[in-house]
């Protein structure tokens, strides 16, 4: 059974080009218009204030991701809007190496609204070019080498020249277009409709998941307005370590080991914030306290994002719209930022008081986890039984469904394609694999489910881990 598509040389190739084409756009949307040291500081070389434009951006940065699913439906589409959006970006960059006009945040809101856009249809490449075990990887990379790329504009733009990180962001975006034009948009499945079929539903999980990144980040937004600004006499400081603690967080949390429970990974994270917020309530603004308390805090930033972009990266394969999903839920992200930016720069009482708040925050988040993680834990277990499994020898899997799983209880027909359902195949992938029809395939799934007494692979998934001897009915 064919399990590691990505072995394939082709699209092993096509999957490090889809994380090329994401890192080098991806770096421009952080230098530049999402809150970019790139912006603030060609602001401040001009005298003018950036909020306005950051504020715009950032906002139809969320409404592109959004609306994305409304309009692309098709890789072949997503390929396109990443050359119209990177193309638009390009000349946006270029516009503000003129002096300041009227276009300036028009053109800004508009290239962000593309990028939104771009962002959500990669999920078709996401899906498409890593299987489903090892897209925590994929998002780590693509997270990775933007930050990294970002760094690298900031630091550019802040001890250099704005200029300089500006030609910076031209030449990464260059780069992006060439790319994109090669990324392949054929001989790829489609994704499997939900709650069809298999009576898998995401609607629920993807609320609740909607609903912690929102709450969650809505810090990230106060952090803008109260951490930021309180070391803004550390520029050189700031424009090179900011990334760093976040790099190093994907970077410990994409090489966890597979059996490592991630949930314990989100407690600890919460504990990270409150205590950098913490620190910032008590220490002064040396050097020494930055360092502490944005190793903390991106520390903590790096995990979550993580977090959910692996979760809702699993997510993909059970939706018929692909940017739909992917920018809805990276939406709340951007949405909490926005909305605790705005909220922190609107509260009054000086910074110790926004810090306060902070702190009440990560008090509700977590007082919600708890029951948030009822919903997503599953998602997580399956997420790590999954990426054990796939990594065995086909005989040894086959041993182990039959051994752990299956003690004779199915047929030899019946543990062949529960093999292949556990593993994340749809329907019409098992009936191409078997030779069988597709509604065969659904006849014997549905035997299997009446044995096991579950309602679809998820809760099949989840007796499987729970319990060494599932009961049969």
């Amino acid at each position: 059974m064919k399990l590691r598509r990505f072995t394939d040389p082709g699209t092993f190739s096509a999957r490090r080009l889809s994380v090329l084409v994401f890192s080098l756009y991806f770096s421009w949307l952080l230098a530049f218009p999402f809150e970019g040291q790139v912006l603030y500081a060609l602001a401040k070389s001009i005298d003018l204030d950036p909020r306005p434009m950051i504020f715009a951006a950032i906002a139809a940065h969320c409404t592109g991701l959004i609306l994305c699913g409304l309009a692309v439906k098709t890789m072949a589409a997503a390929r396109k809007l990443f050359l119209v959006s990177i193309a638009v970006a390009i000349a946006t960059v270029a516009l503000f190496f003129l002096p300041p006009s009227r276009l300036w945040l028009p053109c800004l809101a508009l290239s962000s609204f593309l990028a939104g856009g771009s962002v959500a249809a990669w999920g078709f490449f996401f899906r498409a070019f890593t299987p489903a075990e090892e897209r925590v990887k994929t998002a780590a990379d693509g997270l990775i080498a933007s930050n990294i790329l970002m760094t690298v504009m900031n630091m550019t733009a802040v001890n250099i020249s704005p200029y300089a990180g500006m030609a910076l962001c031209l030449l990464a975006l260059g780069g992006a277009w060439v790319c994109a034009f090669f990324l392949p948009v054929a001989g790829v499945p489609p994704a499997v409709s939900p709650c069809r079929g298999e009576q898998v539903c995401i609607t629920r999980p993807l609320a609740f998941l909607y609903l912690f990144i929102a709450v969650i980040t809505f810090n990230s937004g106060l952090m803008y307005q109260v951490i930021n600004p309180a070391f803004a006499h550390l520029e050189w400081l700031t424009s090179w370590y900011w990334a760093l603690p976040y790099v190093a967080a994907l970077y410990v949390m994409r090489n966890l080991p597979r059996t490592a429970n991630r949930n314990h990974c989100l407690y600890f994270g919460v504990s990270m914030m409150g205590f950098a917020f913490l620190a910032f309530t008590v220490l002064d603004r040396s050097p020494v306290s930055y360092l502490l308390i944005n190793t903390l805090m991106l520390g903590a930033f790096g995990i979550y994002d993580l977090f959910w972009w692996s979760i809702l990266g699993e997510l993909l394969d059970l939706s018929a719209n692909t940017a739909g999903v992917f920018g809805i839920g990276l939406s709340a992200n951007v949405l909490g930022a926005l909305a605790g930016g705005t909220f922190g720069g609107m509260l009054g009482g000086g910074v110790h008081h926004q810090s306060l708040l902070a702190m009440a925050v990560v008090c509700i988040v977590l007082a919600i986890l708890p029951p948030l993680s009822k919903h997503l834990g599953e998602l997580l277990k399956t997420h790590v039984f999954l990426t054990t499994f796939v990594e065995l020898p086909a005989e040894q899997q086959r041993q182990t469904l039959q051994t752990l799983v299956f003690p004779g209880g199915l047929t030899e027909r019946e543990s062949e394609i529960a093999a292949l359902i556990v593993c994340g195949k749809t329907y019409k992938q098992v009936a191409g694999e078997l030779h069988v029809s597709e509604n065969t395939v659904k006849t014997h799934v549905k035997n299997i489910y009446a044995k096991y007494n579950v309602q679809n692979r998820n809760q099949l998934l989840h007796l499987m881990i729970a319990t060494d001897n599932p009961p049969l009915q």
